[in-house]
């Protein structure tokens, strides 16, 4: 009789470490991979940035948002693997994405904006623009605002959004900056002469 228990609970251990093992072992495979390829991935795509010259600002962030997604997924595929039901993990994910969504939907639009002047590099730090009604010099481009010290010192914080829509103007793109200015002279001057005397204080 005693043999007879021994046998059957090496039965029942056998049975489970054939149910649960599996899994555990293939969720661990699982998580090995993943994690490698994670980590191979964000290295390539830092390689990519660094040689497109992106700004480091979008780097940081693109990089973060890739490896918070890609972990998500993994953990999904992890959860998937030991048999819990992933469709009600889906389904919260979508719906909190939704719910920020509504609620930062005035964020997201200056996100947005923020993403696409730090790829398409419109101006960069340093260059003097005029947008929005402000006209002064870029101090920082955030993912959210762009900062911008007006002439008389004073320090305009700019959306994106609304500055990406709307029009720039960059007074450095072309590297010379032209002004125009009115000089008057009386009717008997020498023009030649006068001419030579402004060409000669411009340069």
């Amino acid at each position: 009789m005693k043999e007879f228990f021994d046998n059957f609970k090496l039965e029942q251990g056998i049975e489970l470490i054939l149910e649960y093992g599996t899994p555990l072992v293939k969720a661990l495979l699982i998580f090995v991979i993943g994690r490698w390829l994670i980590k191979r991935l964000l290295k390539l795509t830092r390689k990519f940035m660094l040689a497109r010259e992106y700004d480091i600002t979008l780097e940081k962030f693109a990089l973060n948002l890739i490896k918070w997604l890609l972990w998500i997924l993994l953990i999904i595929s992890i959860i998937g693997t030991l048999g819990i039901e992933t469709t009600s993990f889906a389904a919260i994910i979508g719906a909190a994405g939704l719910a920020i969504g509504l609620a930062l939907q005035g964020s997201l639009s200056n996100f947005a904006g923020g993403v696409l002047l730090l790829l398409f590099k419109p101006f960069k730090v340093g260059d003097t623009i005029e947008a929005q009604g402000i006209t002064g010099t870029i101090k920082e481009i955030d993912i959210l605002q762009t900062k911008v010290v007006t002439f008389s010192r004073k320090l305009a914080i700019i959306p994106n959004g609304p500055l990406l829509n709307g029009n720039i103007v960059n007074f450095n793109s072309e590297g010379i900056l032209r002004c125009e200015t009115m000089i008057g002279v009386s009717y008997d001057a020498d023009i030649p002469k006068v001419l030579e005397t402004l060409r000669r204080l411009c340069t």
